[in-house]
């Protein structure tokens, strides 16, 4: 296809034609590695899938849950994506870059799509995609008004289960749009549940399934139960089409789909298409086939005749509103479905079941259909059985891995060439440099043609740097080589500016993430290693070359005299602030983050650890380990300079660090808000073994010299002379006393130590907020433990005092390494107040079991997540089905923000596993690398 090849023109490692046919070489992307998983640990049926590499991901979940109103898809001349592209016009308007649908299936590279539509007679509209409240319907910006889950799948989506929920009665749009618009930021949001469309359990469970009897050939099957009283109709169209490549002037080649001859109780569609071939489309029995073509109906969006009168939108013309020519009686078109009328008694079900091949086959369902099924089923059991420690309750197993299933079910194709929607917008800078203002216009390099993890597919259906650091390390539970593959496309000449700076996010790219991609990229190598004994020595040394264009990105730029504290700006915290860190302050003026400062603690830590490593098999890295060993010392110590100053971020009465404002003056002052923003320089905590003293002379000899010339470096951090358990170094920004106080707030029930977490923002702020008053404006903070009342970031966030399980994961490893350098005689009051003293094992582990209470039940059966949702909580078609949320209550731990945020929550599975494996005296005798099991403190 011509866009295919425009692709190809400007990215290299795309030269060979990618098609879903593709089997890469063992050399392609990451590494000489002969596989992720060596033949002695692929114990199981799937890890040996795994070891094909991507054979058998040719075929995933990789259609997304909304592609109306994002940023790909507007053309407003004001950059007002929500209103340019609506869900009203979603099923009659052809997308330009990409994909939606229920359950949606598709080819890696989204040429050819499957998804479920459903009608109940009642529903305005046919139910092709999941509908939602936009930024500005909201009460708290975008949320999706639908339920579905992800129950299960395995990495190579050799078997995935997926249920939507989807009433008799005629969906509420209307009532949802019209309540949460008029509902203020002080009220809850207005929820599917609340309008009473479920009552008396009057609502279909719609169950897909897929299971791969080899890499091109995916069975599917539908079962739709009626949970109601009575019978009640549905209708049921299975969906195939192909994503439109052809009506933007760059293509003329059209794929086509047309029936084929039927066969002995099943019917026919066949597909074809350049990039993927033929392929097949087998559905059993005798089901009306419907086509059209995946073009906009004009006449309806912009009353313009029709360039075909067969348009998107012509199965709900046909269906809903009986418009018998609608579709087209050749049998043809770019969009085709069987439609399937069906009346399901109460209490029963019917099953509907499919097939997609590139196989030509005489018998495509029967015992062989049936038997696939039962033994990817088996498989998938057999596969996670093995990933989760004995130690581990049912419940704990089963929260584990629909964690990870929804990992894998969050994984979408993203397409987006910046050059070409740049220059559609007549805003390509180099030339139409006066439409310089246009969102993104600098990153005009980017080329995005990818399978990438998403926070949440609704809500979020765009990649997230900072995120996807997080979704690796929860990936890497069940698949490194995805995980690596991740962590790749950010490094990517087509991904990174040329500047060094990594994307944000598509709604501005140039915003500014935490910088924790290195962190997860030596997590992910020392899990590898641990797991297979391989060490991908290439894949790091190429990682570590393009995070230091990253670092120098961020000491050039985020450091603005030159004393090495750090603005940051955004770093995704949101609204935790005063003030919104991404804009210009009301007092003039910037921000010394302590987070800021902090992440750039880590980061210098990180890129130490990988040039340690490196160093093993290459000693020129031995010089670039003291380079980060001496960034580190400036930058920890800048946060608390010898003495006591108003301009520094350690607040010695207080205990805590604070963000400090620096008037255009040059004064400044504390923001003395208490929130993560203080507890993160504790995450900057890493220790060093100490025969690496002995095997690096050279580099002992560099630090020496730089610390002895420089003594107000260690002044105020922890010491890096003194040994710990087994001659440990620790290199932290926190002394043991300022460990002690930080821990003290940290670990405080009253302020940040919620029954399920570490919360954002202390608890104390409820009863004292935080308030400055600046030129007669009043800015403050209070605790918000649920959804913000603050517009800042369009109210879709709040880091106001609900707990994240992100910055809670960096907290365990935080407190795993200050353990294996302290060991048992270090003991803290845990809580603060209790008379209960543990070591920080103990704490991390009890850290642990609070977030792990967020999902597991407790002893009355009820999952914190759903709160007071009696129908999650007690109805057994609804309770064992989880949703991973953004964040979670800070006092009752109910989930809060976008529903299916698996994403970085998804690190979840990781804890667990880990809880289950631990055993303290394991880890400090012999520490991570030897038992391979502390796997979220892989840091020695």
């Amino acid at each position: 296809m011509a866009t295919q090849k425009k692709q190809t023109a400007r990215s290299p490692r795309k030269a060979k034609a990618t098609t879903a046919t593709t089997v890469l070489a063992a050399t392609d992307d990451n590494t000489k590695s002969p596989s992720s998983i060596p033949e002695a640990v692929a114990k199981t049926a799937e890890q040996a899938r795994l070891q094909e590499r991507e054979r058998w991901k040719n075929w995933g979940p990789y259609l997304s849950e909304r592609q109306w109103g994002t940023v790909r898809e507007d053309y407003s001349a004001g950059g007002d994506a929500w209103n340019y592209f609506s869900h009203d016009n979603a099923r009659s308007r052809a997308y330009h870059w990409g994909e939606d649908g229920l359950a949606g299936y598709s080819d890696d590279h989204s040429y050819l799509c499957f998804a479920l539509a459903l009608w109940n007679e009642r529903d305005p509209i046919l139910k092709e995609r999941a509908y939602g409240a936009t930024n500005s319907e909201g009460n708290h910006g975008e949320d999706v008004k639908e339920y579905y889950f992800y129950i299960d799948s395995t990495p190579t989506h050799s078997y995935m289960k997926y249920l939507y929920k989807y009433p008799h009665a005629a969906f509420p749009y209307e009532q949802l749009w019209r309540t949460n618009r008029t509902r203020s930021r002080n009220e809850m949001e207005y929820e599917l549940l609340d309008t009473g469309v479920f009552a008396e359990d009057r609502y279909f469970d719609v169950f897909v399934e897929y299971a791969k009897a080899a890499p091109d050939d995916t069975l599917i099957k539908i079962t739709a139960h009626n949970r109601g009283p009575e019978a009640a109709p549905l209708r049921v169209l299975p969906t195939l089409w192909f994503r439109n490549t052809w009506s933007w002037g760059k293509d003329d080649l059209k794929p086509q789909l047309h029936a084929a001859p039927d066969g002995k109780n099943f019917r026919v569609i066949r597909t074809e298409c350049e990039a993927l071939g033929a392929r097949y489309f087998y559905i059993e029995g005798a089901p009306e086939l419907l086509f059209t073509e995946n073009e906009t109906n004009r006449e309806r969006i912009f009353g313009q005749p029709n360039l075909t009168p067969y348009v998107k939108d012509a199965f709900h013309a046909y269906i809903v509103n009986g418009k018998t020519e609608a579709v087209n009686p050749q049998a043809v078109g770019t969009k085709a479905a069987a439609h399937f009328n069906v009346n399901i008694p109460a209490g029963e079900s019917i099953t509907i079941q499919l097939r997609l091949s590139d196989q030509v086959l005489d018998a495509p369902f029967g015992q062989e259909f049936d038997s696939v099924f039962e033994t990817r089923l088996r498989e998938a059991d057999e596969f996670y059985n093995a990933l989760a420690p004995a130690a581990l309750s049912d419940q704990e197993k089963d929260v584990m891995r629909q964690a990870l299933a929804g990992m894998f079910w969050s994984k979408q194709f993203y397409y987006f060439d910046l050059d070409l929607w740049l220059d559609e917008h007549a805003a390509h800078p180099l030339r139409n440099p006066a439409r310089r203002s246009t969102r993104n216009a600098s990153w005009f390099h980017m080329v995005n043609d990818d399978v990438i993890s998403m926070p949440d597919k609704w809500e979020y259906p765009w990649y997230a740097a900072w995120d996807l650091a997080f979704h690796a390390i929860a990936i890497s539970v069940a698949d490194i080589w995805l995980a690596k593959k991740q962590l790749d496309l950010m490094l990517d000449e087509l991904y990174l500016h040329p500047n060094g700076q990594i994307p944000a996010y598509e709604w501005n790219f140039s915003d500014v993430n935490p910088p924790v991609h290195a962190w997860a990229t030596y997590f992910v190598y020392q899990t590898e290693k641990n797991q297979t004994g391989f060490a991908d020595v290439e894949w790091l040394k190429l990682s570590f070359q393009k995070l230091l264009l990253n670092f120098t990105w961020w000491i050039n730029r985020k450091d603005r005299e030159g004393r090495n504290v750090f603005e940051g700006g955004f770093l995704g915290l949101d609204n935790i602030g005063v003030f919104d860190r991404s804009a210009a302050l009301p007092t003039g003026g910037f921000l010394e983050q302590a987070d800021g400062t902090a992440w750039m603690a880590l980061f210098c830590q990180n890129m130490l650890q990988i040039a340690l490593e490196l160093a093993e098999y290459d000693a020129v890295y031995e010089d670039m380990a003291g380079k980060f060993l001496e960034h580190f010392f400036s930058i920890a110590s800048a946060m608390d300079r010898i003495g006591e100053y108003q301009d520094e971020m350690w607040d010695e009465q207080d205990g805590f660090f604070y963000d400090l404002l620096r008037l255009p003056d040059g004064s400044g002052y504390r923001l003395k808000v208490r929130s993560m923003v203080g507890l993160l320089p504790l995450c900057a905590a890493t220790v060093v073994r100490g025969e690496m003293l002995v095997r690096y002379p050279k580099l002992v000899r560099r630090i020496r010299r730089f610390l002895t010339t420089h003594p107000e470096y260690t002044a105020t951090i922890a010491s890096p002379y003194k040994d710990g358990v087994h001659g440990r170094r620790l290199l932290a920004i926190v002394d043991e006393n300022k460990l002690r106080r930080i821990l003290a707030r940290m670990l405080d029930e009253n302020e940040f130590l919620s029954p399920y977490g570490i919360r954002a923002l202390s608890r104390a702020h409820r009863d004292q907020p935080y308030v400055l008053k600046l030129e007669g404006q009043e800015y403050r903070v209070d605790y918000l433990p649920a959804e913000s009342d603050s517009g800042m970031f369009g109210g879709n966030s709040n880091w106001r005092g609900p707990i994240w399980m992100p910055v809670n994961a960096l907290l365990v490893r935080a407190l795993l390494n200050l353990y294996m350098y302290y060991g048992d005689d270090f003991k803290i009051e845990c809580p603060t107040g209790s008379g209960k003293w543990m070591t920080l094992f103990e704490v991390t582990r009890d850290l642990v079991e609070r977030l792990s209470h967020i999902f597991v039940p407790d002893a009355n059966g009820r999952r914190a997540v759903y709160g007071g949702t009696e129908k999650f909580q007690t109805d057994p078609h609804w309770r064992d089905y989880i949703l991973f949320y953004e964040y979670f209550h800070g006092d009752n731990g109910a989930g809060l923000g976008a529903s299916h945020q698996t994403g970085w929550t998804g690190v979840i599975a990781r804890l667990i596993q880990m809880n289950g494996y631990m055993d303290s005296q394991e880890l400090l005798n012999e520490g991570p690398l030897q038992t391979g099991k502390y796997l979220l403190k892989a840091d020695e």
